[in-house]
């Protein structure tokens, strides 16, 4: 493709050489540049993508897109200098790639909780309806039904053009897609045309990256701010954020509710571990979730289904069959007869859903024990109100190693305590290899009582020093179980 294609999409400051040139290959990371290929000089976190040009030319790039243009540029290399090099990468991406969001259907989900829930049910209900669907979430993107790993909730642009670009060569008729307040904010999805955005809840997270929670909720709502009049923006009216959201959107509005009036509304019935009996505008149905939290998120699926041109009473029926997503609120009956819960509730208030949920459907002789740790390198301020959290709702609480990253696992865990009075602590222990303390956990559980092991979920990992080692909570759990007299 040619140079000059590419900078159609945006407004640049100044070009330097001429832009007739062929470009064979896009990128942000000067090792991966080959021959022919345009580099995209972008200010990280971490490190300055400006310092790395003379690499980038000396790999093979032809042409470099900056905000700073360097000293003496070198001949025979196209230099475009753009103000804001965030924004350029995601509509020079956009367009190598062949504008992918304009062949298909594209919905972004954003929120503290249930992204990945409403995301991956979103895509089983359009694979239930027969379509081909391509999902982008925290647990694994898929093309259709191919999985591809992934690292990020939101890919970095040209990740994600190029993972778009394989969904709609792929014939995906919808793309269903979590959108993080990182990604937002780096303008990682700049360039891309969406049918609708969704928006679950805001509560505390990130504030390791964003300023307060102010800075936090103005972010999510810059996605609906750039929705065009053709989208639709779903919203969670329950959540006082929720017509926060569509203050200044040109989308069509709509929104759900479990407590209000809605143009989606649901009633809770009956609660069992295995199930909620839910109506859903003004029809009964059975559905294979638990928590109130999930029918916010089964809410959000059949909106978005409905106004995406699916027939309700369809979409009803395949939210009967629907079951829950990896690592969320997932349940394991033991040899001994108690209930075990793996959960990626690593916020507060996901903690608080997902303990509020067991506290619904327990036998009142049961007891909770949950499992719960913290992530290291991450919003320290979290960390006392989860251990809080878990000593309010639950029997006893044993605090343990999430993912401590480059921080000492101990000095998470002091952390945690510092949230507890001398009354609390007494129902807390503390014990820093994972594995035993969910095997104390389980050790401590009678029959009738529930064993929730919160925090990591899908993950199959824990990340100590910059190395990744293998560890998934369901797999030590079943080893209990099958060790078990």
């Amino acid at each position: 493709m040619k140079l000059s294609d590419l900078l159609k999409t945006i407004q640049p400051v100044r070009i330097i050489g001429s832009t007739d040139v062929e470009i064979t290959g896009i990128n942000i990371d000067s090792r991966l540049i080959e021959a022919g290929h345009l580099f995209m000089a972008m200010r990280g976190t971490q490190t300055d993508g400006h310092a790395y040009i003379p690499a980038a030319i000396g790999k093979g790039a032809v042409a470099v897109l900056c905000e700073e243009l360097p000293e003496k540029p070198e001949a025979g290399i196209a230099y475009i200098q753009v103000k804001d090099s965030e924004d350029a990468v995601g509509k020079v991406a956009t367009a190598f790639y062949g504008d992918p969001t304009s062949k298909m259907e594209l919905v972004g989900v954003t929120g503290t909780n249930g992204k990945t829930t409403i995301a991956t049910l979103l895509y089983n209900t359009f694979r239930y309806f027969g379509y081909k669907v391509g999902l982008i979430s925290t647990v694994c993107n898929y093309i259709d039904d191919r999985p591809v790993p992934t690292e990020h909730t939101t890919p970095d642009p040209i990740t994600l053009n190029r993972l778009l670009g394989e969904m709609a060569d792929s014939g995906c008729k919808y793309a269903f897609m979590e959108v993080s307040s990182h990604s937002i904010a780096q303008k990682r999805i700049s360039g891309l045309k969406f049918a609708g955005g969704i928006f679950t809840n805001l509560t505390r997270d990130h504030l390791d990256y964003h300023k307060n929670m102010l800075e936090y909720r103005n972010v999510k709502k810059t996605f609906f701010d750039s929705l065009p009049e053709t989208a639709f923006a779903l919203t969670n009216s329950d959540d006082k954020n929720g017509g926060v959201m569509l203050q200044n959107t040109k989308a069509r509005q709509y929104a759900y509710s479990v407590k209000g009036l809605a143009d989606f509304k649901a009633r809770i019935f009956e609660k069992h571990f295995d199930g909620t009996e839910i109506e859903i505008n003004g029809k009964q149905l059975i559905v294979q979730f638990v928590g109130v939290f999930n029918v916010y998120n089964l809410l959000a699926v059949y909106g978005a289904s409905v106004l995406l041109g699916q027939q309700p009473e369809e979409v009803l029926r395949i939210l009967t069959v629907l079951k829950p997503v990896a690592g969320r609120f997932q349940t394991l009956r033991s040899p001994g007869n108690f209930t075990a819960i793996v959960d990626y509730a690593h916020t507060p208030d996901a903690l608080t859903n997902v303990l509020n949920a067991i506290h619904e459907v327990l036998d009142r002789k049961g007891h909770i024990i949950t499992v719960v740790g913290c992530g290291g390198n991450r919003d320290r301020t979290k960390r006392p109100l989860m251990a809080r959290e878990a000593v309010e709702l639950s029997s006893r609480v044993i605090l343990t190693s999430d993912n401590p990253r480059f921080e000492e696992p101990q000095d998470i865990i002091d952390d945690m305590v510092a949230g507890l009075n001398d009354e609390q602590r007494c129902s807390a222990l503390s014990i820093v290899d994972r594995r035993e303390a969910i095997k104390t956990a389980c050790a401590l559980a009678k029959p009738g009582d529930v064993v929730l092991v919160a925090g990591k979920g899908h993950e199959d990992y824990q990340e100590i020093k910059g190395v990744k080692y293998h560890f998934d909570d369901k797999e030590e759990l079943e080893k209990i179980f099958h060790t078990s007299p």
